[in-house]
């Protein structure tokens, strides 16, 4: 295999024994920084890097949530609690998700988008139409009484760049761009109740950042603060509680909002169910072949 293709595979293998790890301590009264915390540390000590922070979205928070420093925010019986974790290794991404259920009544929905992407994932292989994959996850979805979050969709993952640009919907859609041998996709269906509105709207920020325009300081602090996350992130997204446990104190704090305020990194905002209604979420890694596609995060 190619040297990007081991890398791709070993951290498929990194993220998979991850997730495992996290949902398994995904208990009430646990705190959720403590699990952003243990997944991070964990991908580092299986030879990895985070290819974005650690998201614990509970509820109605589709994607995006991770624990700021101080973070309160506690597990609770009856949730829905989703897992997503980013891993790569010399650039190159694996992303996966679960949804763990803190709900009986739930379960069910989150069976649902559990075999839209099992569904999904047989669909895809080389010629293969985003446009008939999205239908596929739509069917499956609707087909167990439950509706697809239409404005979420996967991706497609580059070196270095978690959303490349080609897109995989949850939905059938009128166009879609033929797979190409070798790409690098994350697949993700979303799942609602019927009753919700199935889609997602911008909410508060997320504690998620990405490097996005080089400016020139002359506070010390803010310049080697942006020189540190150009140099250590480069294009990936990377959490706020990374960087201020790196420069820590007032003078961080400081630094870091005058990078916000200068637009040097971007936020960004969590993602909100419409009508807040209960989001479940699966996710795998794939890569696609002639004959169908590899599973890096099984």
């Amino acid at each position: 295999m190619s040297e990007p293709t081991d890398s791709l595979l070993e951290a498929g293998r990194i993220a998979a024994q991850v997730r495992e790890d996290i949902k398994n301590k995904v208990k009430p009264g646990v705190k959720v920084i403590d699990l952003c915390d243990s997944a991070e540390r964990m991908i580092g000590d299986l030879g990895g890097k985070p290819a974005f922070p650690c998201n614990i979205d509970i509820d109605r928070v589709a994607a995006h949530y991770v624990s700021p420093l101080g973070d309160t925010t506690v597990i609770e019986q009856g949730q829905l609690v989703k897992v997503d974790i980013g891993v790569h290794i010399d650039g190159y991404i694996a992303d996966t998700a679960v949804t763990v259920c803190l709900n009986p009544t739930l379960k069910n929905m989150v069976e649902a988008v559990e075999a839209a992407l099992e569904a999904a994932i047989k669909t895809i292989k080389t010629g293969v139409k985003t446009s008939d994959i999205g239908a596929v996850i739509e069917h499956t979805i609707k087909n167990r009484g439950f509706k697809p979050i239409r404005n979420l969709t996967g991706h497609k993952l580059s070196r270095y760049i978690v959303h490349a640009g080609k897109s995989i919907p949850n939905i059938r859609t009128m166009l879609g761009e033929k797979l190409l041998e070798g790409e690098v996709f994350a697949v993700e269906p979303f799942t609602v109740l019927s009753t919700s509105a199935g889609e997602v709207r911008d909410g508060a920020s997320s504690n998620i950042y990405r490097f996005d325009k080089k400016r020139n300081f002359s506070n010390t602090i803010t310049k080697e603060m942006l020189n540190f996350i150009q140099s250590e992130y480069r294009t990936l997204p990377f959490a706020s509680r990374w960087v201020l446990r790196r420069f820590p104190g007032s003078d961080g704090i400081n630094a870091f909002d005058e990078l916000i305020k200068f637009k040097s990194i971007y936020s960004y905002p969590q993602l909100i169910e419409k009508t807040n209604g209960v989001v479940a979420q699966a996710e795998h890694t794939i890569i696609v072949t002639n004959e169908g596609c590899i599973v890096t995060t099984r």
